[in-house]
């Protein structure tokens, strides 16, 4: 049931950059993307339509979406939490929009009040109409369902939980539903019992995984998607994007270990992983600091003493 072929989503111009401290300029953004295309990504979370006082790195989101030289047969998205996000997004010019759009909710109460400042049923109802505006717009919408495998407040998620909000997604029109380990703290049977639940309303083919690797767990939990034939998985690039809630944890799993993995099984990916280890070798050139990805400082090692 392993597919012969996967999709990765990199999430790390967007998910990855958010919480940087310092100031990320446009250019360099810009200059990511690129090479993630060039290096065979064929879906990039760009940038997103938050509040620049939530959210200060992401305030050049237009001019990101300008700069990019669009490549044919890229998707590209960016994150948009609610209505004002959506009319700003809608303000550019189409050519200059981004192909889809991604909308999330939360798992517990707790986390639903601290990320949004509301209750579950009330995210649901506030995100119904941008859902149906990106989908008038001809955008494609792709919800997530935060701390799906556990809440840094409330503990264990129950997996019926998660596929109660994966049918309230697909019955207000969201087209794609990611299952997210936010905390990283999933491990792969429950996984595939959350994956289990999410499938009750969502096709095998709009579904994907987004795993942290908090707790190491990361390529595990892919591989225990994979069995389910999950095709779809997000990463970012050189394992941008921390956890905020395990200090000093890695967050998002690299792009690099997870394309290391599958071409390791025989799994097509389409993506040049050493193109893919140099863009991660620039990003993490710009921020200072090396690469969270363990392939790519191998692979790096091993170049540098051919």
């Amino acid at each position: 049931m392993i597919p012969s072929k996967v999709k990765l989503v990199d999430v790390g111009p967007r998910d990855g950059l958010q919480n940087e401290k310092q100031v990320v300029p446009t250019e360099v953004k810009i200059e990511l993307i690129h090479r993630l295309q060039n290096a065979g990504l064929t879906e990039i979370e760009t940038t997103s339509f938050v509040s620049p006082k939530w959210v200060p790195q992401m305030k050049d989101n237009v001019l990101v979406l300008a700069g990019i030289e669009r490549k044919a047969g890229v998707r590209y998205a960016a994150l948009v939490p609610n209505m004002k996000g959506l009319e700003a997004l809608l303000d550019m010019p189409v050519q200059l929009r981004p192909q889809e759009i991604v909308v999330f909710f939360a798992a517990t109460e707790s986390f639903s009040q601290k990320n949004t400042n509301c209750s579950i049923a009330e995210s649901l109802e506030r995100i119904a109409p941008v859902v149906a505006g990106a989908r008038a717009a001809g955008l494609y919408v792709r919800g997530t369902v935060s701390c799906a495998l556990g809440c840094p407040y409330e503990g264990e998620v129950d997996p019926a939980v998660v596929g109660r909000i994966a049918k309230a997604q697909r019955d207000m029109g969201v087209q794609h539903m990611g299952v997210p380990d936010t905390i990283g703290v999933g491990t792969p049977r429950k996984v595939q019992a959350v994956f289990e639940q999410v499938l009750k309303s969502f096709e095998l083919t709009d579904v994907s995984g987004h795993f942290h690797d908090t707790y190491g767990q990361a390529l595990a939990n892919t591989l225990a998607a994979l069995e389910l034939g999950v095709a779809t998985f997000d990463a970012s690039i050189a394992g941008l994007g921390g956890c905020p809630y395990a200090k000093g944890a890695t967050g998002n799993v690299a792009t690099e270990d997870v394309v290391y993995m599958l071409h390791g099984m025989g799994i097509e990916t389409g993506i040049d992983l050493n193109a893919l280890i140099d863009a991660g070798q620039f990003i993490s050139e710009q921020l200072g600091r090396p690469t969270n990805s363990r392939a790519a400082k191998a692979l790096m090692t091993k170049r540098l003493s051919a």
